[in-house]
């Protein structure tokens, strides 16, 4: 199973990688993960082949990936478990192109019952709460970033959220652009709830 990416987040995830991509095609989000429970990978996993050398992926590039089957969790339906194969970038896309690429819905995962940073487990698990999506790409116009707590708030339809940020080049925010782009995912049950993440801010 042969896909192109555009990869929009390379993200912090137990110390190792959390990658998030489109189908360049359907624009389909999809989450290269290590199993079927969706582990993280590993620097090696994450690296692309060129003709210069092997590198580590980064957003914005298009990459060949193969993969071996899909494997959807009921809080993450977008998992593809990875091929040992190197993946091979295909070009890139610029800023102005992500627009393109962008989802809209109505609210960020909101249950109605819990912090609007987190959605409830159990909610998902029983079927109470169905979450089509784990990732959207949103762009906001009001972001403020605290590097020291590695925290982003902003607002998405008329909704504030202060939410963790996993990106891992936040110590080079640059706070002079007047819009940003924001990937947000929805991450691994903790401690009863799977918390809303800043994977990327673009």
């Amino acid at each position: 199973m042969n896909k192109t990416l555009v990869i929009f987040a390379n993200s912090v995830k137990h110390h190792q990688h959390c990658i998030a991509g489109k189908d360049i095609l359907t624009k389909e989000w999809i989450r290269p993960v290590g199993d079927k429970n969706g582990c993280e990978l590993k620097d090696e996993q994450t690296k692309y082949q060129n003709k210069y050398g092997k590198y580590l992926v980064k957003p914005l590039q298009k990459m060949n990936i193969k993969f071996l089957k899909k494997a959807p969790l009921k809080q993450q339906p977008e998992n593809y478990i990875i091929s040992n194969k190197i993946w091979e970038q295909n070009y890139k896309i610029e800023r102005e192109d992500i627009k393109s690429f962008l989802d809209n819905p109505n609210n960020l995962w909101l249950d109605g019952v819990s912090k609007n940073d987190r959605v409830n487990y159990q909610l998902i698990q029983n079927g109470k709460i169905k979450i089509s999506q784990s990732l959207y790409l949103i762009k906001v116009n009001d972001l403020q970033v605290n590097k020291e707590d590695r925290r982003a708030t902003f607002s998405f339809n008329d909704t504030n959220y202060n939410l963790a940020i996993t990106d891992p080049k936040i110590q080079y925010f640059d706070n002079s652009k007047k819009s940003y782009y924001l990937v947000i995912s929805l991450g691994e049950e903790f401690k009863g709830y799977c918390y809303k993440l800043v994977a990327s801010i673009l």
